[in-house]
């Protein structure tokens, strides 16, 4: 008598859905012949889970996650107990909604490891993206950071969190935004937040609310040097990041 805990890949539903594809469309081929960097998201959203449910092979089961969300930064936002209950991704389940969850977290976590290699310098929009973009990837609602700064624009400690929530300066006032680099004796500051939206383009408040820090910087002799908002790549739109102070919106000074 047979014994189903080992049943055979000829005679299994699954495997005969995902080996009946096309050559090209295989998953695990795709990969060996253009290079894991050169797929898509889906192609490797089903490396990772490796196999779908009845009725829905591995590739339709990644093709539908990314369908529902959008983007990989959308799915990142997903708590593990939502994804896996989602009766519109049936298949996918508690184990392999932890696997995604966990493969998106450790880009972040690599993310950040980069930036503590790179020594913390500031000393274009780019490498404050770098930085920060990891922090802002997931989120739904904005937030604002400062970055404090030594006399060599070299990072003094983690990003301070200000604030969350809609961007005002009700939520941003100069004695929150200033107390760290003060206390720590910090010659500069860039501040930073997030567009959930995605666009970076500025709004009338962050250009309000950046020339008012400036003014208080100047108080204090704490040079604020840059406001970068954070965004996401697009087809229109190649960088994820727009600097204040590259694109001539705010005049920061010398």
């Amino acid at each position: 008598m047979s014994n189903p805990l080992y049943a055979s890949s000829e005679t299994s539903p699954l495997c005969y859905r995902v080996c009946d594809m096309p050559l090209r469309l295989r998953p695990r081929e795709a990969v060996e012949r253009q290079g894991i960097e050169n797929v898509s998201d889906a192609i490797l959203l089903a490396i990772l889970l490796r196999t779908g449910s009845r009725g829905v092979n591995v590739m339709d089961l990644a093709e539908r996650m990314l369908v529902k969300h959008g983007s990989l930064t959308a799915l990142s936002r997903i708590p593990v107990q939502e994804l896996s209950s989602d009766k519109a991704l049936k298949g996918l389940g508690r184990v392999k909604a932890q696997m995604i969850k966990a493969a998106l977290d450790l880009a972040r976590r690599m993310a950040e490891e980069t930036r503590d290699e790179r020594g913390g310098f500031v000393r274009t929009p780019e490498d404050v993206a770098g930085m920060m973009r990891e922090l802002a990837r997931g989120l739904d609602h904005e937030r604002f950071w400062v970055l404090n700064l030594d006399t060599r624009n070299r990072l003094k400690g983690h990003p301070h969190e200000i604030s969350r929530g809609i961007l005002d300066s009700s939520l941003v006032h100069p004695r929150e935004v200033f107390k760290p680099a003060i206390q720590g004796g910090c010659a500069a500051i860039v501040l930073v937040h997030n567009h959930p939206s995605g666009d970076p383009t500025p709004s009338a408040e962050d250009i309000r609310l950046t020339r008012q820090l400036i003014q208080a910087g100047q108080v204090v002799g704490i040079k604020v040097l840059d406001h970068m908002i954070l965004g996401r790549r697009t087809p229109d739109q190649f960088r994820d990041f727009l600097s204040l102070r590259e694109s001539g919106t705010v005049e920061f000074g010398d």
